[in-house]
């Protein structure tokens, strides 16, 4: 019966489901008393930051996510990476006791590649970010920042009558 419930509720908007029907038949009364739900949050724009160590596999993700948002009717922003990446080194020595000029060098290339996306609704924004984030694969990390449009204020919509 839950399950039922569950999947009416993200198909039908909840302010005109009263009474739900389940595959038995029998009717289940949602409580009138609940609270009126609240308007969807606006955000202006979705800034991705990819970071990995493949830029071939960023690049693949970038394809993905940039299509999933073709699918939900997100607007595409700009796509970029920087051209060359960043490098971290480490020089260790070989032996510690004994041959100090005998040493190994690791180094650490981190790519990155950044993503905008604008005018979401706060319902799409989250669908959209779990699903990419659900496939994002291994080595890649994923830092989303949002900006959110909120209404000006009642005591800064009016100019001040003594200036």
């Amino acid at each position: 019966m839950l399950q039922a419930i569950k999947t009416l509720r993200w198909t039908q908007p909840m302010r005109a489901l009263s009474t739900v029907n389940t595959s038995s038949g029998v009717q289940g009364n949602l409580s009138p008393a609940a609270p009126a739900p609240e308007p969807d949050k606006l955000y202006s724009k979705l800034e991705i930051e990819l970071r990995g160590i493949d830029p071939a596999v960023l690049k693949s993700y970038t394809w993905f996510a940039t299509t999933a948002a073709e699918h939900l009717g997100i607007e595409k922003g700009k796509c970029w990476s920087p051209r060359k990446a960043h490098h971290e080194r480490m020089t260790l020595l070989k032996s510690v006791h004994i041959y100090k000029k005998h040493r190994v060098q690791y180094e650490v290339r981190t790519h990155f590649r950044y993503m905008n996306f604008h005018k979401l609704t706060g319902s799409t924004l989250d669908t959209f970010l779990e699903y990419i984030e659900r496939n994002l694969p291994e080595g890649v990390a994923l830092q989303a920042s949002r900006t959110e449009l909120q209404e000006i204020p009642e005591h800064l919509r009016q100019p001040p009558e003594q200036v």
